[in-house]
């Protein structure tokens, strides 16, 4: 090899002067299942970003297409837990300010500003870290400013997906990529093994309270994420359904986002507009049915060895029925899995999903699972970060593609 190539080579290996982009898998365990996190870094800067030493050594000398995978114990991660950050107040201490005219409740286990709280050194109006409400009293209530994986113990992957020198660039925006990773997950899991309170004050109402056959009347025959998300989607359900599978499309329209190379032996949709569906080439038949009015399935017991549901869970105002109805058609054992983002169309959707930040939400979905009491083994995912494609309508304005979430259980067997 010549001098010139086998300096061309080295230069694709990690080292401390590198621009890579770096794909980040965060894991971790709760008493409900596994939870994983996936960040992509596109523009990680080695010689000005912070790494803790162990990642940084590692990383080194890595080439794209190879990882390397580190434990954390508790505290290491995030910030130890101390009992220092749990805080009492009185209510008059929490400011109720109004969201679209819905005066800020404290609710048990969620998460709301810090800088809602008054009185606290330190604490600025300001200041939108998130922090947990893990009492309300009558007489006081106590918040939580623990980070919500500081007692968890995580395992983190990441993958080179490529590795270049700096050359002439000297800036970086000295971004701690651990923390970045880690901020919002854990905030899906409940409080000390408590029911988070999300359903007081009519959570279920909508801006729309029309019959939503008149909103779906006419058919929308586009999708509602961006491309990398769809992509991220259709893996998600390439990873968790299986060849041969007769399979539910809940809430479906023209996409279900289902691998055209899965041989399932059916797809069925379900959704409020025909016309839709009939231009959705994975179906290999549908139904109209309205979930709102009638949250019974019209179909038999055990009759879907899986149910999927896109970027729909934030319409239904009457989700524990629906739980429960999907297990009954589900065969024991059978998956339900439900992936969104963070766009909607905001007269349909429910009011309590506007109120809660983004990984709340996967808790909300949890908890309409937990609720229904007819599943197991459950599982939340999150992936962020990627690029938007140049091709989406809302490129460059933002710049990164839409988040996926998703949240799954196995029915009872």
């Amino acid at each position: 090899m010549t001098e010139t190539r086998k300096k061309d080579k080295d230069m694709t290996k990690i080292n401390p002067d590198s621009l890579a982009a770096l794909e980040f898998e965060l894991a971790w365990n709760s008493e409900l299942g596994k939870h994983t996190e996936v960040y992509m870094a596109e523009h990680a800067n080695l010689w000005r970003d912070l790494f803790p030493e162990k990642v940084k050594q590692s990383l080194t000398g890595k080439r794209p297409g190879e990882h390397i995978e580190h434990s954390f114990h508790p505290g290491e991660l995030t910030t130890p837990y101390s009992e220092r950050s749990l805080y009492t107040l009185a209510h008059k201490q929490f400011e109720g300010r109004k969201i679209d005219g819905r005066q800020i409740t404290p609710r048990y286990g969620r998460f709301y500003p810090k800088g809602l709280l008054k009185g606290l050194p330190g604490v600025f109006s300001n200041n939108l870290e998130p922090c947990r409400c893990v009492e309300v009293d009558p007489s006081h209530l106590s918040v939580d400013f623990n980070h919500p994986l500081a007692s968890a113990e995580t395992e983190v992957r990441i993958t080179v997906h490529d590795a270049r020198e700096r050359g002439d660039n000297r800036g970086g925006r000295l971004t701690d990529w651990m923390e970045a990773i880690a901020d919002g997950p854990g905030m899906q899991i409940r409080a000390n093994g408590e029911p988070t309170d999300f359903f007081s004050n009519n959570p279920f109402a909508r801006g729309d309270e029309k019959d939503d056959a008149l909103f779906y009347e006419n058919a929308r025959l586009v999708t509602h994420i961006d491309a990398k998300a769809q992509e991220t989607i259709t893996t998600l359900y390439g990873n968790r359904l299986k060849p041969g599978m007769r399979v539910l499309d809940l809430m479906s329209s023209c996409a279900s986002h289902v691998p055209e190379s899965l041989d399932l032996s059916a797809l069925v949709g379900l959704g409020l507009n025909a016309e839709e569906m009939n231009n959705n080439s994975r179906l290999t038949e549908s139904v109209v049915h309205d979930l709102n009015k009638d949250p019974a399935l019209p179909f038999d017991d055990h009759s879907f060895d899986a149910v999927i549901c896109s970027v729909s869970v934030e319409y239904m105002v009457r989700p524990f029925d629906v739980f429960k109805d999907a297990a009954r058609v589900l065969r024991p054992g059978g998956l339900f899995i439900h992936t969104f983002s963070n766009r909607w169309f905001p007269p349909k959707a429910i009011t309590i999903w506007t109120e809660l930040t983004e990984f709340e939400r996967m808790g909300l979905v949890l908890e309409y699972f937990l609720q229904s009491g007819a599943y197991e083994n459950l599982g939340t995912f999150s992936a962020r970060g990627w690029s938007r494609p140049q091709t989406d309508r809302y490129y460059p304005d933002i710049p990164t593609a839409d988040p996926v979430y998703a949240v799954w259980g196995q029915t009872v067997r």
